[in-house]
This record gives C-alpha cells, sequence and structure tokens, in this order.
C-alpha cells in the first residue's frame, strides 16, 4: 500500500513538471491546469545567439556597406540624364579637379552638376531619409506594420494647403508654407480629438484616418472648383509627387527645420525601443508615455510636412524602407533608425533617376514609388517579415 502511495505522488510529480498538465489539488478541488510556453522547453535545441559584440561588428560593416552604397548611388545619379556625364568626370567636377578628355564641354558640365543636380539629388536624398525615418518610428510607436509617415493625416493636410494656394495663385514659397501650415493644423486636429476619448495609440489611428479622410475631401472639392485648363492639372501633378520643382532655396529654406526634428528622433531612439515594447512595459521603465509618445510624434509629423511641402505626397517610402531596414539590422531603433535613413535616400535617389530617365516626359514620384513598393510589401508578408 505504501508503495502504491509513493508511486502515485512521483507520476503527479512528474506529471506536474510537464507543460498542460494537471497537478491534483489536496483539498479536493477541480486540478489545476500548470500552462508554460512551449518556447520555455524548446530553449534546450535552440541555436544559441551570437555574442554582443559579434552582432555589433556584423551590423557595423552592413552599416558601412550601406553607407559605400549610398555615395555610389549618389554620384552616378549626378552624371544621369540627357546629358551623361561619367562618374569620375562628376568626381572631378565636384574636386575641382581637372575632368578627362571625352568630357566636351566642362564649364557646361560643371553649371549643370552644381546648378541643378546636385540640389535635385540631395533632395532626394534628404526626401528618402526623412520619410523613411518616420515611417519607422511611426511603425514602432503604433506597433503596426502599416503604419506610415502620413499615418495622422498630415499628407493630406498638407496637399489641402498646397491645392488652396495653388487655387488662389501663390507662388512657390507661398505653397509652401501654406501646405506646412496646413500639415500641422492636421496633426494638432488629430490630436485634439484623440484626446478627448482613450488615450491609446488605437484611438490616436483612428483620429489620424478622420482628419485625413476630411482633408481629402476637401482637396477633391477644391479639385472640382479648380480651373480645369491651369490649376487642376497642377494639382493632380503636385498631389503625385515631383521633386522637379524643388531649388536651392526652397531646400535650404527647410534644412535647419529639417536637422532639428531629425536630431530629436535620433536622439530619441532608446525611448523608441522601449515604447514599442507597450505603455505598461514602458510605464514601468519611468517614462512619461504620454509626454515621451507626444513629442516624438510631433518631431516625426513636422518633418513629414516639412518633406511634403516641397515635394508632394511621394507614398509607399515610409512602409517599405523600414520593414527593409529591420530584416537587414532587426527591431533594435538604435541601428533600425540610422538605417532607415540610408536605404531611404539612396532608395529615392534611384526611383528619381528612374522617373526622369525612363522615358521622355518625367513620371511623378508617386508612380513609380508604387509600382516598386507594392511587390516589394508582398515580397516581405510572403517572408514573414512585416513586424514592428
Amino acid at each position: 500500500m505504501t508503495n502504491n502511495r509513493l508511486t502515485s505522488k512521483n507520476s503527479a510529480k512528474t506529471n506536474a513538471e510537464e507543460p498542460g498538465a494537471a497537478v491534483p489539488s489536496s483539498s479536493g478541488a477541480p486540478a489545476k491546469t500548470f500552462s508554460a510556453p512551449a518556447k520555455i522547453f524548446r530553449r534546450r535545441n535552440a541555436t544559441p545567439k551570437k555574442p554582443s559584440y559579434e552582432r555589433n561588428a556584423a551590423h557595423a560593416l552592413v552599416f558601412a556597406v550601406l553607407c559605400a552604397a549610398f555615395v555610389v548611388v549618389f554620384i552616378c545619379s549626378l552624371g544621369l540624364g540627357t546629358y551623361h556625364i561619367a562618374p569620375l568626370d562628376v568626381v572631378a567636377l565636384i574636386a575641382g579637379l581637372p575632368t578627362s578628355n571625352s568630357l566636351q564641354d566642362a564649364a557646361m558640365a560643371h553649371s549643370l552638376i552644381w546648378d541643378v543636380r546636385i540640389p535635385r539629388v540631395c533632395a532626394a536624398a534628404l526626401i528618402g531619409a526623412g520619410l523613411s525615418c518616420a515611417g519607422a518610428v511611426f511603425q514602432g510607436l503604433f506597433r503596426n506594420p502599416l503604419a506610415s509617415p502620413y499615418t495622422l493625416g498630415v499628407s493630406n493636410g498638407a496637399g489641402f494647403g498646397a491645392a488652396l494656394a495653388i487655387v488662389l495663385s501663390a507662388n512657390a514659397l507661398g505653397i509652401q508654407l501654406t501646405s506646412i501650415a496646413c500639415g500641422l493644423v492636421a496633426v494638432l486636429l488629430t490630436f485634439l480629438i484623440a484626446a478627448q476619448g482613450k488615450k491609446s495609440t488605437v484611438t490616436l489611428i483612428l483620429s489620424g484616418m478622420l482628419i485625413g479622410s476630411l482633408f481629402a475631401s476637401l482637396v477633391a472639392l477644391l479639385k472640382f472648383c479648380a480651373d480645369p485648363t491651369e490649376k487642376l492639372p497642377q494639382i493632380v501633378y503636385w498631389l503625385m509627387g515631383s521633386l522637379s520643382g524643388i531649388t536651392s532655396t526652397s531646400l535650404l529654406s527647410i534644412l535647419p527645420f529639417y536637422c532639428i526634428c531629425l536630431l530629436l528622433i535620433l536622439l530619441s531612439r532608446w525611448r523608441i525601443n522601449v515604447l514599442s515594447m507597450g505603455d505598461t512595459t514602458a510605464a514601468s521603465f519611468g517614462i512619461h508615455v504620454a509626454r515621451e509618445r507626444g513629442i516624438i510624434i510631433c518631431a516625426a509629423s513636422v518633418l513629414t510636412a516639412l518633406l511634403v511641402s516641397i515635394a508632394g505626397i511621394i507614398g509607399w517610402i515610409g512602409i517599405v524602407v523600414p520593414h527593409l531596414s529591420r530584416m537587414l539590422m532587426g527591431p533594435n531603433f538604435k541601428q533600425l533608425i540610422p538605417t532607415s535613413c540610408v536605404l531611404g535616400g539612396a532608395y529615392l535617389i534611384i526611383i528619381d533617376d528612374i522617373c526622369r530617365c525612363a522615358t521622355a516626359l518625367e513620371i511623378p514620384l508617386g508612380v513609380i514609388t508604387g509600382i516598386v513598393g507594392v511587390p516589394l510589401f508582398l515580397y516581405f508578408i510572403r517572408k514573414k517579415k512585416v513586424d514592428w
């Protein structure tokens, strides 16, 4: 009898140590089930992670390769166009060195490089980097792989401002300022509406969708009322995104605010890491969740409004590039945001090269980014790399 009792106790203890086993109760109550994650019991056979210094070295090597690729793309892009210039001649013209004999008119090439192509390629790099950075921030803070720089309605607000300025026959500076102002108004309205309900990221996203729909309707109204021969084509072309109208003056006018917003995001990378874990976890780290999230979202929204004001609405960059960066660097925002900036800059430079060199007429950026972005995003879904 004693041996039977010992055997039953040992079997109960053994079963209790297994995941999902029922633990008998001495008081006669229903047996409790001990559930443990299956991952705990698979850790013995799991592949050990690389040491942190090896991962850091690998990330540094990948980032260095991406930076080198960005420089190559930048230089090659300066030589592309109706008047082709070899990459070595581009470097010589920038550095003030003698060019090769194949370059017929060095003075004209020098003027073309410095006055036309450098402002445009720099604009493509800055806009691609800014939109990719903002997209990575929104995906992390909202914990949503479909979040983009336009989630809070800033693009539709800026588009309404630009359309309104075009209808009122404003100059380029007026279009830019009105676009920035309306984009920031859209973000402000989104925050005000979200503050009335439950203070969560879901409420903020829904408020952004609401404000975005409102401004999209107002843009449609302006397009209906605009002059169909002059104003309407200008509005439609602006909304599709283009770098053809960007000058050194317009680029320099937003550069100080651009640098401030980007620097603020770079300095907040560890906060974004914690906030991306959820509000409860972030609060346990001593972070004021609402304040820190609001500051970072405002910086990303202002950055987006600045870029939309000079280039129009360029979709898919803020969605696709952060996922590509996450595949290369992992979810840590310390590496993810700088990588997104470099990749985004190179990506938009290549897209702009396609737009201005593929056909005789320049194709709007939004067309090519959509054609390229959708297959890339479907590839990420197929590889199950769509995450935050």
